[in-house]
């Protein structure tokens, strides 16, 4: 029996990567997104090369695509084994206007996405995750959100200020500890996860600047998504290990 796994924002950047890996596993892979025409061509890109993938629609800003998405799975397949919260944006990065510290338009969505979008598709698919022998929930969090790190004036990401991208991913770390306690006892395992400085369009000069590929990020998401019984939920890594909160 196949391993379900859904990679949310899968059909392009870090989220295809992962769920290519995770198809090489021998996963069948859910590719959600937002565009339907976006998702099926990357599924089919995937099943081209032999793999396993299917296509859904899915807003994780949208409680009500979030719900229809669940229900969708449920009827496919009666229960998911992996669940990549991978959707994530970066508006700050390309914020105009007169504001001292943060935009406020830019805080709002990106909580929107990267926070509550977590929360809402954590919460509706726990009930098929609970059906899984060994589910498995990987955050694609930052380094960016750790609180530690953004103190340690050693460290390269100290000067960076995107108050509302760093403080959508610590709320996500936290999100993360949180949920590990109420999974507690069962065979559900959580894991916050860096997946480095990407080559994505996450933002401007990501591609040309950043020193890590797609493929290599998405090393440690699978790494995190499947996770041996023995090991322990609620961390926060990167490719190098524990990362501080």
């Amino acid at each position: 029996m196949s391993t379900i796994a859904l990679v949310t924002g899968a059909n392009r950047g870090l989220g295809l990567a992962t769920a290519t890996a995770l198809a090489r596993t021998g996963a069948l892979v859910i590719i959600a997104g937002r565009d339907l025409a976006a998702v099926s061509a990357a599924a089919d890109a995937l099943v081209e090369q032999g793999l396993s993938a299917e296509p859904l629609v899915l807003d994780v800003a949208s409680p009500t695509s979030v719900a229809a998405g669940a229900a969708a799975i449920e009827s496919r397949h009666g229960r998911l084994d992996i669940l990549v919260n991978n959707a994530g944006i970066l508006p700050e990065a390309t914020s105009e206007g007169d504001h001292e510290f943060v935009d406020l338009g830019a805080f709002a969505r990106t909580f929107e996405t990267n926070v509550l979008g977590v929360a809402t598709v954590t919460e509706k698919f726990l009930p098929l995750l609970r059906r899984s022998d060994a589910g498995r929930i990987v955050n694609v969090s930052s380094t960016m959100g750790s609180l530690s790190d953004q103190s340690d004036a050693s460290s390269p990401y100290y000067s960076s200020v995107v108050p509302a991208y760093q403080a959508s991913k610590a709320a996500v770390n936290s999100m993360t500890i949180g949920l590990s306690k109420q999974l507690a006892g069962t065979k559900l395992k959580v894991t916050a996860v860096c997946p480095g400085w990407v080559q994505t369009d996450l933002a401007p000069g990501n591609r040309d600047q950043a020193p890590t590929t797609a493929d290599e990020a998405a090393r440690i998401v699978v790494t995190a998504a499947t996770l041996p019984e023995h090991a322990a939920s609620g961390t926060f890594i990167d490719s190098a290990g524990p990362v501080g909160w």
